[in-house]
């Protein structure tokens, strides 16, 4: 999630869409994004570096993220610019969240928004890789609510 929804998350989301098909996920993986204050659009540049790794966000709407939306997830990657309190999702949300601190791309030269799409990927990587890690240490545990689905924003 981040404020406007119209770069940073938008690649993070088609990055986790991608790894989660990759790993045969979709059926135990729900992705969603917002921001707190949506923009009209995806950034320009943001959909012409994502095009160079063949990912498509020109038909791509940023959109609002409700506080329900996130208590509901297990994960949270914020981009380093929300306005949201975590706090706001209370004390009882069992909500991993994760401030990945990036830099927005808006206005950016073309080179340095693949560096942040580049960093992004690494991330979203890691990410796959220690929720399979989760995944798999919990598989058959039904004590455990992570197991055997995860929802990440």
């Amino acid at each position: 999630m981040c404020v406007r929804n119209a770069g940073r998350s938008q690649m993070a989301t088609a990055f986790a869409e991608r790894e989660r098909d990759r790993r045969g996920l979709t059926d135990r993986v729900e992705i969603v994004t917002g921001g707190t204050r949506p923009a009209d659009r995806v950034h320009e540049a943001v959909v012409e570096v994502m095009t160079e790794v063949d990912v498509d966000l020109a038909d791509r709407t940023p959109r609002e993220i409700t506080i329900a939306e996130l208590r509901s997830c297990d994960y949270v990657a914020t981009m380093g610019c929300s306005t949201l309190d975590v706090g706001e999702l209370g004390a009882d949300a069992d909500v991993d969240v994760r401030d990945w601190a990036l830099p927005d791309p808006d206005g950016k030269d073309l080179d340095r928004v693949r560096e942040i799409r580049e960093d992004i990927a690494g991330r979203v990587d890691d990410l796959f890789k220690e929720l399979v890690d989760t995944m798999d240490a919990n598989a058959g545990d039904p004590a455990d609510p992570s197991s055997p689905d995860a929802d990440a924003a």
